[in-house]
């Protein structure tokens, strides 16, 4: 039988210092929750909101992989491998940081808040040279149905990861239904609802709430209202 776990939106850690009003699904930073501290190699699931001309300084990760997906506005993006680019709605962005990188993120606009969500993954090897990855989707290619814009690095034309993962979006219509098979023995799939109301496997879901579930080869998802989903597949063991 699948296993599950649950984290409904109004549970999820929250941290708001004026410019940035971000909320963690898993621990991060001042929210210290040793029930939710990761799913499987999806070790970050942060929901940021950042105010006009303001962001994040230049910073260094190493050996994680980072998944940048804009929902709205204009994400601005420098790093130390020399990229500088503007990422914004229907962009995803990955970043490999390896043996190390640093790199700032700020809102590219003063006059309007960007919302984005920041994702970090445990990488599948480490200590590899870093790497940056970065697509457009038409919004179209969504419409009811499961777009994947992250594959493991190696496989398709997707922004590619370091780790056998696997990201999906959909913008599904109320009342249509379509599942998801799991593409690697031992992985497990988060799905975390951006709009709408869905139900998967069973599990009635509103906006922001996150789903985790295990140990299944298939999610059977239903939109019920108009809706917007993202499906992670990860390992569960790394």
């Amino acid at each position: 039988m699948a296993r599950t776990v649950l984290h409904l939106a109004n549970t999820r850690g929250h941290a708001n210092h004026g410019w940035l009003n971000s909320f963690h699904t898993f621990s991060f930073a001042g929210y210290n929750n040793p029930e939710r501290v990761h799913f499987g190699a999806l070790r970050v699931l942060n929901d940021d909101t950042v105010a006009g001309g303001m962001g994040f300084g230049k910073h260094p990760h190493d050996n994680m992989e980072i998944i940048s997906i804009p929902l709205s506005g204009d994400l601005e993006h420098q790093d130390s491998m020399g990229n500088k680019t503007v990422i914004r709605q229907h962009d995803v962005q990955v970043m490999s940081a390896g043996t190390g990188v640093a790199h700032s993120e700020k809102n590219h606009n003063a006059s309007q808040e960007v919302k984005f969500l920041q994702i970090w993954v445990f990488p599948k090897e480490r200590g590899i040279k870093p790497a940056y990855g970065q697509e457009t989707f038409a919004p179209q290619a969504r419409h009811n149905q499961l777009l994947q814009v992250v594959s493991p690095a190696g496989e398709g034309t997707n922004p590619q990861i370091n780790q056998d993962a696997w990201f999906h979006i959909g913008n599904l219509d109320k009342g249509f239904a379509t599942d998801y098979a799991v593409k690697k023995a031992g992985n497990g799939v988060y799905a975390f609802v951006l709009e709408g109301d869905v139900t998967i496997n069973g599990q009635a879901l509103h906006r922001r709430d996150g789903f985790g579930i295990w140990e299944t080869g298939k999610l059977e998802i239903s939109a019920d209202s108009n809706a917007e989903l993202l499906l992670m597949e990860v390992p569960m063991e790394f």
